[in-house]
């Protein structure tokens, strides 16, 4: 049995990691986690100036789910490679470090930063950010924006893409295929939905949060969402995400057509949650008789 993979160049020892915006930079999670068990590490997504986020309330659980409006908070780049890049070259799993900005110019001056600095063995594009240029659209949400500042990036760096999709659009197929066009090794789906909800208790009683919903909730429309990219034969590895407790869901994803699966809202309640998937993959594919995960992508469109 075999559980490495090589998603878009990028190697990883298995098919798991944490999706960006919920490890922080890792080592939040240092000592609760066994990091080095990992398939790789999603670091939170960095813009090029620091970012405080939004104001409190900006966590609310709901049915099944969490929703938060924290906004990209981050130190930036400068601190970002002096304070956090140190540890993350310390572990053995693939660092993927996510980026996010509101120019085109910013996504391209990140990557052409991060291009020079070791240890990093790709990019996160999150282009579920606002297009300040643009009036304020999602670049993800426009197959002709997405792939502007996709085939920007591409030419900026010789590292892997990933392009991180929105799934707040009506043809999820259309930005994913601009986002190939544009140059894109991997596609990774899918982010938060947006969700509004009134906290019910504690401090912030009665205050409205709007932000993005994920957990539970969100996973048949995660799974739809990754079976229709993998059904239009892109040509790029998937990674699924979006509500992934337990090994059973990631196994959904697996036969929806991801290659490789990331784990978010669920480390808030189980912080081993992403090992105990590593484990329980290994004994699953070892109980079916299985060499590697590659033999289960893609089992339900067949």
């Amino acid at each position: 049995m075999n559980m490495e993979i090589n998603i878009g160049g990028i190697k990883m020892k298995n098919p798991v990691m944490p999706a960006s915006g919920i490890f922080g930079y890792a080592k939040e999670y240092d000592g609760l986690v066994e990091l080095n068990r990992l398939g790789a590490i999603v670091t939170k997504s960095i813009t090029v100036e620091p970012r405080e986020g939004a104001p409190q309330p900006c966590l609310c659980e709901t049915s099944s789910g969490l929703i938060n409006c924290i906004r990209l908070q981050n130190p930036g780049i400068e601190i970002f490679l002096a304070q956090k890049m140190p540890f993350l070259k310390t572990l053995k799993p693939s660092i993927i470090v996510s980026i996010a900005g509101n120019t085109i110019k910013e996504y391209v001056k990140l990557a052409k930063i991060l291009s020079q600095e070791e240890g990093i063995a790709g990019l996160e594009i999150n282009i579920s950010c606002p297009n300040t240029q643009e009036g304020g659209i999602l670049f993800g949400q426009d197959p002709k924006i997405a792939f502007e500042v996709i085939s920007a990036v591409r030419v900026s760096t010789s590292l892997p893409i990933i392009t991180k999709l929105t799934p707040n659009v009506t043809d999820i197929v259309s930005i994913a295929r601009a986002a190939v066009e544009g140059g894109t090794n991997v596609l990774s789906l899918i982010n938060t939905l947006r969700a509004r909800a009134k906290i019910r208790n504690g401090p912030h009683a009665g205050c409205w949060i709007q932000g993005g919903l994920s957990g539970p909730a969100i996973k048949p429309i995660a799974l739809s969402m990754v079976k229709e990219v993998a059904q239009a034969n892109l040509g790029v590895p998937i990674i699924g995400m979006g509500g992934i407790m337990c090994l059973e869901d990631a196994l959904d994803f697996f036969e929806a057509g991801a290659t490789a699966i990331a784990i978010g809202t669920a480390t808030f309640a189980n912080p081993k949650i992403m090992e105990e998937v590593i484990l329980g993959l290994e004994k699953y594919l070892q109980g079916q008789g299985i060499k590697g995960t590659n033999e289960i992508v893609g089992a339900a469109l067949k």
